[in-house]
């Protein structure tokens, strides 16, 4: 071999092994010894078995300033790639806490710039793994300039291709605002921690004395804030999970998602078993959702936050719906401030990416209260009602028990739009239950009577024989059909085959205006 290719060669080894070693090898081992995979293993975890394929693995910061010419490393902190996932293309950044603690400057934006770009390009998901200490201060400016390069990608492939942040470690100050711009946040239990300001900040500012954790860890991001979709042990069972989400979602906008054969049930002559007739009764709605669906094929998201209402994706015979369902066991499944963001974000996200939803209805009234009102469930609320009218994809409702009032209506009811409305016969669809119409509309009846009591029950049997079922509703047009809880799945089923070829145009306009 001619020595200048041997020279050539030789070079290229040396700079592939000096990539490959990361930070080195006490600082992996210690990525190691705090229960989190390196950049790399976690890229490997994330695609199908040696299909990831890394990119512009050899740039390196320009910056010169404070000591940076000695703490430059090929790579710049982050892996950039694409592979396949289920066989299916996908790009994604890793960043690696390992080399400068994954802080982000130019050279390191750019190339997670550029893996964003590559993926909107082929109209392929982009998943972020985040893992990182914040931004270069040596690079002042630019390394601002280079979060607002990625917030801005984020926003314009939003609704073209899904994204996914999967949260591995810190993620802290203006990087939140990348993952929490996408369309799901993946966090691990021990390691994961998203906040705009830390500790030692809010300690300094108002005194209070607070851990990461406490202030923004994974139990605080999935059940108090809502900013978290998903929590998983650690980070190999997180980008599982990753995998697990994409195998329900199509590639882009502009294709529906892939079809997975699996295991069909039919349980629902179990339903009348489930569901106790006495509207009263809580019952676990998710029982009442795997009774129909295919066999352990729902996904629930944000399982532990706003859990007065239930969101998630399924299949019905392999292909992908989305479910949006009260749930009575929390606020008897009253829709609140937190339950109608939760609900209008799933709702438009299933709408980006033409996944078809169903939306199971028992629910007695949006929640009342003082602190409801101040808080703005007036606008809230709102987000729902909007995000159910603008839906273009196919909309199925089975009203279960309960369908009062507004929320009756932001329930996805036939003046919201939906294609197809079914009822159970215990249904009751009305503007409020009978007593409290009862209070309002016989209350000179009852005060002027000998007996108020036997006028009340007069008046309560009265209004539930006229209103408090489903006929009136289906007599009305607003119920396309009541059926037995045995036929739930065969009508489910049957009313999205019919709708498959829906098609519904808006008029034009650049985008409407959700009540933020």
């Amino acid at each position: 071999m001619d020595q200048k290719w041997q020279e050539s060669i030789n070079q290229l080894n040396d700079r592939r092994e000096a990539v490959a070693k990361a930070g080195g090898e006490e600082r992996v081992a210690k990525q190691h010894a705090s229960g989190k995979l390196t950049a790399r293993e976690r890229m490997e975890a994330l695609f199908d078995d040696g299909t990831f394929t890394e990119i512009n693995d050899m740039i390196m910061s320009r910056c010169s300033d404070f000591g940076m010419d000695k703490k430059k490393k090929p790579g710049d902190g982050v892996v950039t790639g694409f592979g396949y996932i289920h066989g299916r293309l996908a790009f994604a950044s890793s960043q690696d806490f390992t080399i400068g603690g994954g802080s982000l400057g130019e050279a390191h934006a750019m190339k997670i710039c550029h893996a964003m770009d590559k993926a909107m390009e082929m109209k392929a998901p982009f998943i972020s793994i985040n893992d990182s200490g914040g931004a270069r201060i040596e690079e002042g400016i630019d390394s601002l300039s280079g979060y607002a390069d990625i917030f801005y990608r984020n926003t314009i492939a939003s609704g073209v291709i899904p994204q996914i942040s999967v949260i591995l470690g810190p993620c802290a100050g203006g990087a939140c605002y990348s993952p929490a711009i996408t369309d799901y946040i993946f966090m691990t239990e021990n390691n994961s921690q998203m906040y705009i300001t830390g500790p030692a900040v809010v300690k300094s500012v108002t005194g209070e004395v607070i851990t990461s954790a406490d202030l923004g860890g994974a139990a605080v991001h999935s059940s108090t804030s809502g900013v978290a979709h998903f929590v998983y042990k650690d980070d190999l069972s997180c980008l599982n999970g990753v995998r697990q989400l994409l195998g329900y979602l199509p590639q882009n906008n502009e294709e529906l998602p892939m079809h997975v054969d699996g295991t069909t049930a039919d349980d629902c002559v179990t339903l009348s078993d489930i569901v106790p007739v006495d509207s009263k009764k809580p019952y676990d709605v998710r029982s009442v959702i795997n009774t129909f669906v295919d066999r352990n094929s729902f996904m629930e998201i944000q399982k532990d936050f706003a859990k007065n209402i239930v969101i998630g994706l399924a299949r019905l015979e392999g292909e992908t719906i989305g479910i949006v369902a009260n749930q009575s066991q929390f606020m008897a499944g009253s829709l609140e401030i937190n339950a109608s963001d939760k609900a209008a974000r799933f709702i438009r996200f299933c709408d980006c990416f033409n996944i078809p939803i169903l939306t199971l209805v028992d629910v007695p009234a949006f929640l009342p209260g003082s602190q409801q009102e101040h808080g703005g469930i007036i606008r809230h609320g709102a987000k729902m009602l909007f995000a159910y009218s603008e839906a273009t994809v196919p909309k199925v409702s089975l009203i279960m028990r309960k369908a009062y009032g507004g929320a009756y209506i932001a329930m996805n009811s036939k003046g919201t739009g939906a294609d197809v409305v079914y009822a159970w016969p215990i249904a009751e669809i009305a503007v409020m239950g009978a007593s409290g119409a009862v209070s309002i509309i016989g209350k000179k009846a009852i005060d002027a009577a000998e007996d108020p009591a036997a006028k009340r029950e007069e008046l309560l049997n009265e209004y539930n024989d006229k209103f408090m079922n489903p006929y009136i509703a289906a007599e009305h047009g607003y119920v396309d059909e009541v059926i037995l809880p045995e036929e739930t799945r065969a009508k489910i089923v049957g009313a999205f085959r019919m709708l498959q070829t829906k098609e519904r145009d808006l008029p034009y306009k650049k985008h409407g205006n959700i009540p933020l």
